[in-house]
């Protein structure tokens, strides 16, 4: 490798750094080994909302029924496991390929409308898929969920354990991978004509831009991808529940990417993790009463600027700072 192909591996917008600090910082996750199954969570969540921003804040469609990807890639990933193969792997492809050929069909139909009538089309379909769910009991399990099923160690070596260590680190894994493949798709030329599409719809099929199209293409990569985080749920979790295609599951998954900041793909991972520990931390202290305090933040991120936050901890003191200056000037 030459010292230019470093350079670029080390560039601030590289997918290889950005994947290195997730990883860098998912490992830190070790230390906390009463965490385990939370900090899994958070991974599936992070990689679901991940997928939700290139929707959302790639493409600018807002969308409130991504769940059913979601769905989907859980119920695929636990029948095939529970009826053909419990490998992991098979499973987690099963998922994939679930969630985004809900996505490509479904995304013929929606795709065709704009602004509120796609994002009610879109809470249609995953209610339709709800119910479907609801009523094959031979095959999901209906209102008492999918469930009996054990996955077979990852790749061959590593068995879930009870602790939730391999379960993490197999989460964590899967969103690196799955990081730097979307990291590679915005950034593609094909990234930025839906960006494109996102700033100037009506100006891109003057450039050539055959704008359904992409817009299905990047629907159905972000299927794909939200078909992973439901079958790594199902994996991690032993069992597969009408709630994964919940309308309340694609709704906290748009706050998290509110609080994160759509469109910028990092932000969906840290909106995921603010949102998990405030519930997992508030709903500990007061189980009725945690949306109070989602909602006080959420309230704060959209009605306050960001550049007024910025100053405002620009301004805080630090006490530090001046102990390290007077020690300077002692110094001098």
């Amino acid at each position: 490798m030459s010292r230019a192909d470093i350079e670029r591996a080390l560039a601030p917008s590289s997918p290889l750094r950005h994947c290195a600090i997730i990883a860098g910082v998912g490992l830190c996750g070790l230390l906390l080994p009463d965490q385990w199954p939370l900090l899994a969570r958070i991974a599936v969540m992070a990689l679901f909302v991940l997928s939700l921003d290139l929707v959302v804040g790639i493409a600018g469609l807002a969308t409130l029924g991504h769940v059913a990807f979601f769905g989907m890639g859980a119920y695929a990933a636990g029948i095939v496991a529970l009826r053909w193969s419990a490998d992991p792997l098979l499973g987690l492809a099963a998922g994939a390929a679930a969630g985004a050929a809900t996505a490509a069909v479904s995304g013929l139909l929606v795709l065709r409308y704009q602004g509120f009538t796609f994002l009610m089309l879109t809470v249609a379909v995953a209610q339709i898929l709800h119910s479907l769910a609801n009523k094959l009991r031979g095959w999901t399990g209906g209102d008492d969920g999918l469930s009996g099923f054990v996955i077979d160690p990852v790749l061959g070596i590593a068995p879930f354990d009870l602790e939730g260590k391999v379960a993490y680190l197999y989460a964590l894994a899967v969103l690196v991978g799955s990081y730097y493949l979307v990291k590679r798709i915005v950034d593609s030329p094909f990234g930025l004509s839906v960006r494109g599409i996102h700033q100037c719809r009506p100006r891109m099929p003057a450039l050539g831009t055959q704008v359904g199209l992409q817009l299905w293409k990047i629907y159905v990569v972000a299927g794909l991808f939200a078909g992973m985080a439901g079958a790594v749920s199902a994996q991690i979790s032993g069992i597969v529940g009408l709630d994964s295609l919940g309308f309340s599951l694609s709704a906290e998954a748009l706050v998290m990417l509110i609080l994160g900041g759509a469109g910028r793909l990092y932000g969906a991972l840290v909106g995921a993790a603010i949102f998990m520990v405030l519930h997992h931390t508030a709903s500990s202290i007061n189980p009725y009463h945690w949306l109070f305090v989602i909602g006080g933040l959420l309230m704060a991120i959209v009605l306050v600027p960001r550049a007024s936050l910025a100053a405002w901890f620009r301004a805080m003191p630090r006490p530090w700072a001046h102990g390290a200056r007077a020690g300077k000037q002692e110094a001098a």
